[in-house]
């Protein structure tokens, strides 16, 4: 039997897609610990059960700061973090001081061919809070299966690249890129990237 619905109907739930008008998206983000930033994101905050992708020049130049204070409340209500393949090993002190609890922290030490399919069984499973990882590579089939798996696991999942791939289009429903000491925002889900640089507060 097929019931008829009015488009005036589905336009108002927001079930339907209409061109050239944004899909508002409910203020409902992850704090990022950042007040700057996280005035600039639709979602006010790093999306949850999605996928956000933070390009950088190298490993190493302080892109963890970003996510500290995130990562920290997590921890301190129970939640479970989740480091695949870090390219360093964590330093415990550092994250101790930053209010990391450390039982919530975890690391998964995989080879880079593994690093992927470790993070999306993370991603999935459920029972994380937030997963980090570093593909080396990763292609846009890739990628979206982590998207997939942080939405149906309700997790946020984050994954550290090299800023080469700002030029490839990313299922990610957010990617910033860290240049010039601030963060640009390349995408994000639910508008448009706002211009100019976010700079953290010291």
């Amino acid at each position: 039997m097929v019931q008829v619905v009015a488009i005036d109907s589905l336009l108002a739930a927001r079930t339907l897609w209409h061109a050239g008008r944004s899909a508002r998206l409910p203020a409902d983000g992850e704090p990022s610990g950042h007040a700057a930033l996280d005035a600039r994101l639709p979602q006010g905050g790093w999306p949850r059960r999605a996928l956000t992708e933070l390009l950088l020049p190298a490993n190493g130049v302080g892109e963890l700061a970003l996510l500290l204070p995130t990562l920290a409340r997590m921890t301190a209500v129970g939640g479970t973090v989740v480091l695949v393949a870090p390219p360093f090993v964590p330093y415990a002190p550092a994250w101790q001081a930053a209010g990391v609890d450390l039982a919530g922290l975890h690391v998964v030490d995989a080879s880079p061919r593994d690093a992927l399919w470790a993070q999306e069984q993370c991603l999935r499973s459920g029972t994380c809070t937030a997963v980090l990882g570093w593909p080396p590579g990763g292609d846009d089939r890739a990628l979206r299966r982590l998207q997939v798996a942080a939405d149906s696991g309700d997790c946020c999942g984050f994954v550290l690249r090299d800023r080469r791939h700002a030029a490839n289009a990313s299922p990610a429903a957010l990617r910033l890129v860290l240049e010039d000491g601030g963060w640009r925002v390349l995408k994000c889900r639910g508008g448009q990237p706002p211009s100019g640089l976010v700079q953290l507060a010291h």
